[in-house]
């Protein structure tokens, strides 16, 4: 798309539209009438070959019973193993390390069991105070097990502005007390990236192993995970990757790491040639495959078939620039739509800082949020005060930006949200 310059008009927009390369991936998904969806960055919407997928694994249970573990189009034994493989380009890692897998706080207390090793004065964990809940809740429910007090143990590296962080401040708590960094790829508030490469670098300059959650990030912005020797990571799919609440999460391990027994030993991380000789000796996968424990969930796994063949064909780079140029035209519209309404934009504005989606303050959002819905936009609301907008690299236009933008100017010019109670929903 060759350069054009801004312009808030409708007109603008619709050109923009008409030289999205990107835009026939529009027609693969299930758009509601009127309706400007803006919460893809929370759960992404349903794909027609998700659908068929998903249709086409419950029709193998009908056709083939427990055959299916091994009949049909997409025998199910070794699906989770050859969806990792297709995931693993979008994390930037080689199929045998990563896999499709539970869901993302039982792998990340999976990788946590497995590669927190507290020995002699390395007994401690970094993580910080801006990272979502489900991550330190895991974190020092570990500490506790190992008889270690999280208040003490559990180091959360303090934001300066209470919207990013730092890396020089993270990389500052890198202490030779410190045992395992955890930290996310992508702040699920201000969206801020974080400088990955770096901070894996300088971990393992002072020893210590380091895994990324990767959930507001996969699907979005293209990793070098391999690459840059991580340690391991996490993430969910039902995000960017659109493969349905509650669908299978996925977890990377670095090779360096194959044959490291893991944490939380289960039957489905047994050698697939080996798992049922029904041996009470547990012979682990030499793979990522090591670290599931469970059976499955084939019925949450299934749409992820679909998800990821658009993904193959759209491309994560197409994908990541189409993403940066809707980020930046929604900045765009907001300073010149918006000002004197009191919204601040609180994620990064740089291209190498920033991910999927805009993060706009504003005191009144929850109102505000209520009062979007209203008028067709979901928007997401994260306390205390901040509207997450995500417009979509596969599904949103150019025009529904501007759409938005406009109604929620409407919305702050007529000051409608002020019928609504300042507070969230129960689900926000």
């Amino acid at each position: 798309m060759g350069y054009m310059e801004f312009q808030p008009t409708r007109e603008f927009a619709k050109e923009l539209d008409s030289r999205d390369e990107l835009a026939k991936f529009r027609e693969e998904f299930y758009l509601q009438p009127d309706t400007i969806y803006m919460d893809g960055n929370s759960l992404g919407l349903c794909s027609k070959r998700a659908e068929s997928s998903l249709l086409e694994l419950l029709a193998s249970w009908k056709r083939y019973g427990i055959d299916g573990w091994t009949e049909g189009k997409y025998p199910w034994y070794y699906l989770s193993e050859q969806l990792g493989a297709k995931m693993a380009h979008l994390i930037g890692a080689k199929p045998e390390e990563v896999v499709a897998t539970g869901s993302t706080t039982v792998n990340l207390h999976q990788l946590v069991s497995t590669f927190y090793r507290p020995e002699g004065k390395r007994t401690k964990i970094v993580a910080d105070e801006l990272t979502f809940p489900s991550d330190i809740y895991a974190l020092k429910s570990h500490l506790r097990t190992r008889g270690f007090d999280p208040d003490t143990h559990l180091i959360r590296v303090k934001s300066r502005d209470g919207r990013t962080l730092n890396e020089s401040d993270i990389i500052d708590a890198m202490t030779d007390e410190v045992a395992l960094v955890l930290l996310p790829t992508v702040l699920y508030r201000s969206g801020q990236l974080l400088d990955i490469e770096l901070l894996t670098k300088e971990a393992h300059a002072r020893e210590i192993l380091i895994g990324f959650d990767a959930c507001h990030s996969i699907g979005a912005i293209p990793h070098q995970f391999s690459q840059w020797g991580v340690d391991f990571g996490f993430w969910c799919t039902y995000k960017y990757l659109n493969s349905g609440p509650g669908g299978v999460a996925g977890l990377y391990v670095n090779e360096k790491h194959f044959g490291l027994a893991p944490g939380l030993a289960g039957w489905f991380g047994s050698d697939k040639d080996k798992q049922f000789d029904m041996s009470h000796d547990m012979e682990h996968a030499q793979t990522a495959g090591a670290y599931q424990i469970g059976t499955p969930h084939l019925l949450s796994v299934a749409p992820l078939i679909g998800s990821l063949e658009i993904f193959d064909e759209a491309g994560i780079e197409r994908i990541r620039k189409k993403s940066l140029a809707l980020t930046r035209y929604m900045m765009q519209l907001i300073k010149s739509e918006l000002s004197g309404y009191g919204f601040y934009i609180g994620n990064p504005t740089e291209d190498h800082r920033r991910t999927g989606h805009i993060c706009l303050e504003h005191e009144e959002a929850p109102r505000i949020c209520k009062a979007l819905k209203e008028k067709l936009v979901i928007p997401d609301f994260r306390a205390p005060n901040v509207i997450r907008l995500a417009p979509i690299a596969l599904y949103t236009s150019y025009e529904e930006v501007w759409d938005m933008i406009h109604r929620l100017k409407v919305i702050m010019e007529e000051q409608t949200y002020k019928k609504f109670k300042n507070e969230r929903e129960v689900v926000a």
